[in-house]
């Protein structure tokens, strides 16, 4: 069963989870203010998904990297240096002026937080044993959801009643108070002895693989799925709009020969008995195997919801920030609460159970707020399902975790965590690129269809649904307030924005409807884990 844990252990359990928690907060409270910095820094939709997306692609690129160095260099050690590089981001974030220097600060952010997250549950894996593992889980879990809980909240009130620029700043003195506690409380662990070599050569086949299949997706309604719709432009290279293929296809090829090649250069690296990033040995774990697919999924749905709510309740709904936020902190409070009681449900069912009744509560969740969604929807009525769903949510997450890892060896819990990490912020990263996917084409079908009734001409109807589109909905409020927008494009104000907000929350229900499949996939992926659980070990 594992010698019970000393108080420090469990204060520095504490520790270890407000760190993690902090970046659990950083993303709620991004979401929530993504409207209000959309408008201020000019950015598009695609602008928009790369301030969440290349923050999840980075994590995704170099968590394997940092696991496997958190191993060798000491977890703790690497927890702290990753709140320090959070902290120096942050402050870059908070002084972001333009698009770029934002997007430029999230991937410093990413780097921390690419330390700090597998350090966190290979620590926890190593320190607690038996029963005490799956208390510290627990535990673990209900942090994060407190975190999440308080993120909507700090997040629309800094940013109504301060300025969004506050939303980072926050994070600052949080890291330094979590960083001495860390260094006081928090216990060095190491994994097995590396073998030799380091895997450069993988971390850029991951890096390359998984950053071509984010910016596919993301970019897929913009620049064409196959044909070019838009130019590309980087670093002073264009790819026409003219072109015979877009860049899309393209992309999404590197990424299916670097992922495989990844894969392939792996197993090499084991046969000849040199250090390799990715022990694939641990998918002989069904348990690890089954939960890493169902993680990515459940990921992929539940931050596709968190991207696409915010954006609908300020610009559909015409809500403050600070009333989006408290909407959907319904939703963070349900898994506060039942994030608290996973672990007394999983004594009574079992951790596999719980963590299929969470992902039935947040596809439940899901459905009924599609259902609800309307232009005129109140805020109290669209709060209601998101409880169900973060009653679920709370459930599913740290059971998940401990379900995930609980065959693992202690020498490999840095890698095994790191991959599970992985997997999730792979998940994260589709989840935005995703939902903005899924609502750009969404609109495309939806405005055209609630602008016909207004007689607008041709090029008019076109002109107010591609911006409305491309900003992310935030031309519904320069109508809604006379704006500059407004103006522009000569419209009733009136009458244009109830008809913008109609196919916009038309566009959402669908989405949302896109992100309830993921979750129903990872429902099916659970019954998985399940079975593979109650197999003898």
């Amino acid at each position: 069963m594992g010698a019970a844990p000393t108080k420090r252990q469990w204060v520095g359990l504490a520790v270890l989870s407000l760190g993690l928690g902090v970046i659990v907060l950083d993303g709620t409270i991004v979401g929530v203010a993504l409207p209000t910095i959309i408008a201020d820094l000019s950015l598009d939709l695609t602008d928009a998904q790369w301030v969440s997306s290349l923050y999840a692609v980075l994590l995704a690129a170099l968590l394997l990297s940092t696991g496997n160095l958190a191993d060798r260099w000491g977890r703790r050690r690497l927890f702290i240096a990753g709140l320090i590089v959070f902290g120096v981001g942050s402050v870059l974030a908070a002084q972001a002026g333009s698009a770029g220097a934002l997007i430029g600060s999230r991937a410093v952010q990413a780097v921390g937080a690419a330390l700090i997250m597998p350090s966190t549950l290979s620590t926890v894996n190593a320190v607690f044993r038996g029963k005490y593992r799956a208390m510290a889980f627990g535990v673990w879990g209900a942090v994060i959801s407190g975190a999440a809980a308080i993120g909507p909240l700090l997040g629309g009130a800094l940013t109504q009643w301060a300025s969004w620029h506050w939303i980072f700043l926050v994070n600052v003195p949080a890291v330094i108070v979590i960083a001495a506690a860390a260094a006081v409380t928090v216990p060095e662990t190491r994994g097995r002895k590396p073998k030799k070599g380091i895997d450069v050569d993988g971390a850029q086949l991951s890096a390359i693989g998984f950053g071509a299949l984010v910016f596919a997706i993301v970019e897929g309604p913009d620049l064409g799925w196959w044909r070019p719709t838009g130019t590309f432009q980087v670093f002073g290279h264009a790819w026409p709009a003219d072109a015979p293929l877009s860049v899309v296809p393209l992309a999404m090829t590197v990424a299916i020969v670097a992922i495989a090649l990844f894969v392939r250069w792996e197993r090499h690296r084991e046969r000849v008995g040199r250090d390799a990033l990715l022990d694939l040995d641990l998918f002989r774990f069904r348990t690890f195997t089954w939960g890493n697919l169902t993680a990515a999924m459940v990921a992929i749905g539940e931050f596709a919801i968190i991207f696409i709510l915010p954006l609908y309740l300020t610009s559909a709904l015409a809500m403050s920030v600070m009333g989006a936020g408290l909407v959907l902190a319904a939703m963070a409070m349900g898994a506060f609460g039942s994030g608290a009681a996973a672990r007394h449900v999983a004594g009574r069912f079992g951790a596999p159970t719980t963590v299929l009744i969470g992902l039935g509560l947040e596809v439940a969740g899901v459905v009924a707020l599609a259902a609800v969604l309307g232009p005129a929807t109140s805020g109290f009525v669209v709060a209601l399902p998101l409880v169900v769903y973060g009653l679920g949510l709370g459930l599913a997450s740290a059971q998940l975790t401990g379900t995930v890892l609980r065959d693992i060896p202690v020498d490999v819990s840095g890698q095994a965590s790191a991959t599970q990490s992985t997997v999730r912020q792979i998940g994260t990263a589709l989840g935005t690129a995703v939902a903005g996917a899924a609502l750009s084409t969404a609109l495309r079908l939806t405005l055209p269809d609630s602008l016909a009734p207004l007689n607008l001409s041709d090029e008019a109807s076109a002109s107010l649904a591609q911006h409305t589109r491309e900003s992310a909905g935030t031309l519904i409020t320069a109508l809604r307030e006379q704006g500059p927008g407004a103006a522009a494009l000569g419209a009733s104000p009136s009458a244009t924005v109830d008809a913008l907000a109609a196919g916009f929350a038309t566009a959402t229900r669908w989405s949302l409807l896109v992100a309830g499949v993921f979750l129903l996939a990872g429902f099916a992926g659970a019954l998985k884990v399940r079975a593979a659980s109650n197999r003898p070990r």
